[in-house]
């Protein structure tokens, strides 16, 4: 069954008839008000919004948790925040990302029928988007034969390494960048993050190639320095995002299709704390942030409050240890209208401060890294303070990589698992570690495979968890090998 039905398959084939049905037949019991072809355009909005949406959740979920964003209050014993990883957390993410990959399939086949280059384009850039997080989430997984049951009946998919889905999808997103065609309208409706607009779109793509380019640069066989290098100094050829509205943040206005993916806000903020790490480092920087993320802690007895102050994740002993009221994640930030970012400019930015930082080109790092923090305030609708980086020398750049990927945590703020995965490349921002965390207090970095895929694709499953340490939690990416 496809996800998203085609709005109509056309007309249900009959069985044969006998020698007496007239030649008319067929064309007297065709629905005229039915389609029997969907178009690319049919598929766009729904593949962007429910992804988007399933992302936003999983940063809440897991993100801040294993980065100390925010945590469960009261939270006796267990949880992800102290590196308790259930056997089958990640199964979500593998079948909503493998259920909306089946559409992307569809949406670029559509593409490619209708002769849209487009669309095929955009199709590329969903499909690299999606995958990147699925290999970086678990490891070796099924690309090749994915999606292939219906037609095919490929039922066991081979699992493809993360060097091959890697290789795949950055040359995907070099060939999205040739397919997009500024002067073709796009044609089928408005779709809902850059309102048909296909340079954003092609911007998107370059900006994505870039963040993986990043992310493989351990590998020399990858050559991603270098091919970092060509894109930022050729900005015709490889535009990326250079302001804020032209970044891929979805705006959810309350309006139906585009609510926010709490049902209830208030869900967002029951049994919470914000996480001290996080609002730590906030008031360190005297940041305009922390009013937009977090509410103020208060004293014990609620009646006066004391700042912006979280608890530590990973905790040992009681919550009653603490003699106050804790800051609480902000219901604002859940509560339409909202940003659900997908791509920021800011991470842009920080990804050029971290290739200038790499190749010693001391005063462009400093040029990019404040133009990013900059961006990541702005885009959450604050201002900017002018005095942001002169009066405090702990937001000022001092020549780090640990300074910029400080600023690019706090940037990277709800935009699904990234904050963690660049943690797993970079060892930074440096997380406190805490004698309630279990897993030999060490950050899990990666996803057990689902027991579903165990149990139904038994022999490729064998093959992977043989790959990466026998489904071992802490089996490094070959990324980060």
């Amino acid at each position: 069954m496809k996800i998203i039905g085609k709005i109509s398959i056309g007309v249900v084939l009959v069985a044969v008839m006998t020698a007496s049905c007239t030649k008319k037949f067929e064309e007297v019991n065709t629905d005229p008000n039915r389609i029997d072809k969907i178009s690319p355009g049919t598929l766009l909005n729904p593949i962007l919004y429910n992804v988007s949406a399933y992302n936003m959740q999983r940063a809440d979920d897991i993100t801040f948790n294993l980065m100390q964003v925010a945590l469960p209050f009261p939270s006796a014993s267990g949880g992800l925040h102290r590196y308790d990883v259930s056997e089958n957390i990640g199964s979500g993410t593998w079948s909503t990302y493998y259920q909306w990959l089946n559409n992307v399939k569809e949406m670029y086949a559509a593409a490619v029928t209708a002769q849209d280059v487009n669309y095929q384009g955009i199709a590329l850039v969903l499909n690299a988007w999606i995958y990147s997080n699925l290999t970086d989430c678990f490891g070796d997984v099924p690309m090749d034969e994915a999606n292939r049951a219906e037609g095919e009946s490929i039922l066991r998919p081979k699992f493809n390494t993360q060097k091959e889905v890697y290789t795949k999808i950055l040359k995907d997103l070099d060939s999205a960048n040739s397919l997009f065609n500024i002067s073709k309208a796009m044609t089928y409706g408005t779709e809902i993050l850059f309102a048909n607009n296909v340079t954003k779109w092609k911007k998107f793509g370059n900006s994505l190639r870039l963040r993986l380019l990043l992310r493989v640069s351990r590998k020399t066989e990858m050559n991603a320095w270098a091919q970092l290098r060509t894109m930022v100094d050729n900005p015709t050829t490889y535009p990326v995002f250079t302001a804020n509205n032209e970044a891929a943040v979805l705006s959810l206005t309350g309006v139906t299709p585009l609510v926010s993916p709490w049902g209830r806000a208030v869900d967002f903020t029951s049994y919470r704390a914000s996480g001290k790490f996080f609002l730590d480092g906030l008031n360190t920087l005297n940041d305009p942030r922390r009013a937009k993320f977090a509410t103020q802690a208060r004293n014990a007895s609620g009646s006066a409050t004391i700042g912006y102050v979280g608890i530590p994740s990973g905790y040992g002993g009681s919550e009653n240890q603490f003699n106050y009221i804790p800051s609480n994640v902000n219901v604002s930030l859940v509560t339409a209208p909202m940003i659900n970012p997908l791509m920021t400019y800011a991470e842009v930015e920080f990804i050029r401060a971290e290739l200038e930082w790499h190749d010693g080109n001391a005063a462009a790092a400093k040029s990019a890294y404040e133009r990013g923090t900059k961006a990541a305030i702005e885009q959450w609708g604050l201002t900017m303070p002018a005095d942001y980086f002169t009066v405090n020398i702990n937001a000022a750049y001092d020549g780090t990589l640990s300074r910029i990927i400080l600023q690019k945590y706090y940037a990277l703020t709800f935009v699904d698992f990234q904050q963690w995965f660049e943690y797993r490349r970079t060892g930074l921002p440096l997380l406190p570690v805490a004698d309630g965390m279990l897993n030999g207090k060490k950050m899990p970095v990666r996803f057990k495979y689902p027991l579903t895929v165990r149990n139904l694709n038994t022999e490729n499953y064998q093959k992977a968890a043989a790959a990466c340490g026998n489904d071992d939690i802490n089996f490094k990416s070959w990324w980060a090998q």
